[in-house]
């Protein structure tokens, strides 16, 4: 197992510093927008607190990008409104095909840091994106187009959309379960190939990083590699006659 990387370091300690400043001031103390690895590795330096409550969160259940706040038991139930979360509802002509990229690549044409937004949610016509009070403020002042379509930014409509996650399937057989195994179909590349890349570049397995080709999947199990995806082992359904094992894997849209 490698040892932690700097920005993990770095998150351990911001998420030790909540606990410090919430402690020392009484009052709610609240993170930036964690993804989904770095709201893993955040809880478990939460495990290790007592005295003190934490939560996290991104606007909505399940959502994917969230903020942890940490606060005492007097913030029980108004914590969620400490963190400084804002919806923001874009309209535009349902015609005018928006995506998820289109939105983002705006955000970040703003000079906005990554963490400052949480998820971006895309309906026909209209999406919600969630941003702390800065970065709200300034969209609302600065934003009139995302790419070359105009749109109309509202901060007093409640989140109204539903999430839904597009995939893409790969299915086909493997020699064994083993992750060399399972990444080479997902990446459609050669299992020597993989090996290397899980060697070299690591691949990141239901959020822990893992350097071992040998690593043994299961059902269900969420794994993604910088650069090629994110994937997710979705279906394990039989062996064939000549002993490979037929399984689906999904990759993320």
């Amino acid at each position: 197992m490698r040892s932690e990387n700097s920005e993990d370091k770095l998150l351990i300690a911001k998420t030790e510093d909540l606990f410090s400043a919430c402690e020392k001031n009484f009052v709610p103390a609240s993170s930036y927008f964690l993804d989904e690895r770095q709201c893993f590795i955040a809880e478990s330096v939460c495990g290790r607190h007592r005295g003190l409550n934490y939560g996290f969160w991104g606007g909505y259940e399940n959502a994917k990008r969230r903020i942890l706040c940490v606060y005492n038991e007097y913030y029980e139930d108004s914590w969620k409104n400490e963190i400084g979360l804002k919806c923001l509802t874009f309209r535009y002509r349902k015609e005018d095909k928006l995506s998820h990229r289109d939105f983002l690549g705006s955000l970040m044409a703003m000079r906005l840091k990554r963490e400052t937004i949480g998820d971006i949610i895309i309906g026909e016509g209209i999406a919600q994106i969630f941003a702390d009070e800065i970065a709200s403020k300034h969209i609302m002042a600065e934003l009139c187009k995302v790419g070359k379509v105009g749109v109309s930014i509202y901060d007093d409509i409640p989140f109204e959309l539903e999430p839904v996650q597009e995939f893409s399937e790969i299915s086909g057989t493997v020699s064994s379960l083993r992750l060399d195994s399972v990444l080479s179909l997902g990446l459609r590349q050669s299992r020597e190939k993989t090996a290397s890349i899980i060697k070299s570049v690591g691949v990141t397995l239901n959020f822990v990083p893992v350097y071992s080709a040998s690593k043994e999947l299961k059902c269900g199990d969420v794994f993604s590699v910088k650069g090629y995806g994110k994937f997710i082992l979705s279906d394990v359904t039989g062996i064939s006659k000549k002993g490979r094992i037929h399984i689906t894997v999904q990759k993320y849209k």
